[in-house]
């Protein structure tokens, strides 16, 4: 049976051969990645850092900027060596290091995702959005000034800034509006990425600026804490203690999953070949799938893997606004992604959720997310 390094070296190897001309295009220059301590994080680094052992040209200098408020995890630990890799300590809610470095390309990452927790830290996760972005923002108009240009700044918003769609703007392209509260328990994240997003296109528009915007679509894989309190995790918890998996809905919502792997490879395709004060949707339109269906395929995979003998048994949260405001369907257009940035993503679902046990097998302890 594959091992969870047999999943993280092909993953890596995967992206690196999407990424060829983009990587190539940042070989030695500087890259800050803020937030680079989480999900999104462990390959955005991991990538950089394959690529700079594997191509043999000029490395990409890679600086991570994290408030480390769970601690360092343990993957970043072991790579803290890494010649073409410095790690800081630092909130980017703050002002930014008197000593800060010239980076050629920034990636915004810092950002509570998951809905138990930023309904938790609700004023943290606005500041990190707005405040922590204007920092950014403002570190690149300086630059400007300075004769020191950033090439590419990427902001990761999300697809919950289109809310919960009418039935005839699914699947969503970038052009719709959304239907959002601006007042309900997921307020704070969503409107806090809508009006980062308004940041960014008003400092790319005023400024000339490579300011670029991606939309995630329901990312999974490798890098998701089984302890982060979204809907994979919390099935994939349940399988490796041998329990039922245990769905708090009625399992009709549905979403589209897209593998982290190809994510990645979007991601860095927006920061380097996306056009300035522009959003783009990173996921994959197919298949859309309900909670419902993605719980039996968890079941089927762990069965195959594991040998596991549970079941689906469905629950309500104890949690009263669990599901407020949670949209129905989520399904994205990303036509412009694939003709303006070359972005094709192409693991399968089966596939993806079958690297991810594997993963989760022997990542099955963490901290709260």
């Amino acid at each position: 049976m594959k091992t969870a390094q047999d999943v993280i070296d092909a993953d890596l190897q995967y992206i690196c051969s999407n990424l060829k001309s983009e990587f190539a295009q940042m070989a030695g220059k500087k890259l800050l990645i803020v937030g680079g301590a989480g999900f999104l994080g462990y390959y955005l680094v991991q990538s950089v850092l394959h690529w700079n052992e594997t191509d043999g040209t000029a490395p990409i200098q890679l600086t991570v900027y994290d408030n480390y408020i769970r601690g360092i995890p343990d993957w970043l630990t072991k790579l803290k060596d890494n010649p073409n890799l410095t790690l800081a300590k630092h909130d980017i809610t703050h002002p930014l290091p008197a000593d800060i470095e010239d980076f050629q390309y920034i990636i915004h990452a810092a950002s509570i995702a998951s809905p138990t927790y930023y309904r938790k830290y609700p004023i943290e996760t606005m500041d990190a959005n707005v405040n922590g972005l204007r920092i950014l923002l403002d570190y690149c108009q300086r630059q400007k000034a300075a004769g020191k240009p950033v090439e590419g700044f990427l902001f990761f918003s999300t697809s919950e800034i289109y809310g919960d769609p009418s039935p005839e703007n699914i699947p969503t392209p970038e052009t719709y509006r959304g239907n959002v509260s601006c007042t309900g328990p997921r307020a704070c994240y969503d409107e806090s990425k809508r009006y980062g997003e308004t940041l960014c296109v008003n400092f790319a528009q005023q400024h000339d600026l490579p300011i670029k915007i991606a939309r995630p679509f329901n990312n999974y894989g490798p890098g998701l804490k089984v302890t982060d309190k979204r809907v994979l995790p919390d099935y994939v918890r349940d399988v490796l203690a041998g329990r039922d998996i245990v769905m708090l809905s009625d399992g009709s919502p549905t979403r589209t999953f897209c593998y982290i792997a190809d994510a990645i490879a979007g991601y860095y395709k927006v920061l380097v070949t996306g056009r300035p004060g522009e959003a783009y949707n990173i996921g994959t339109e197919t298949p859309e799938i309900s909670m419902a269906t993605l719980a039996d395929k968890v079941v089927a995979v762990s069965r195959e893997l594991f040998g596991y003998t549970g079941k689906v048994v469905r629950q309500v949260s104890e949690d009263q606004a669990y599901l407020i405001d949670n949209p129905n369907r989520r399904c994205p257009v990303i036509a412009k992604a694939r003709s303006e940035l070359g972005y094709d993503p192409c693991i399968s679902v089966d596939d993806g959720l079958q690297r991810a046990l594997i993963w989760y097998q022997e990542n099955r302890e963490a901290e709260e997310a």
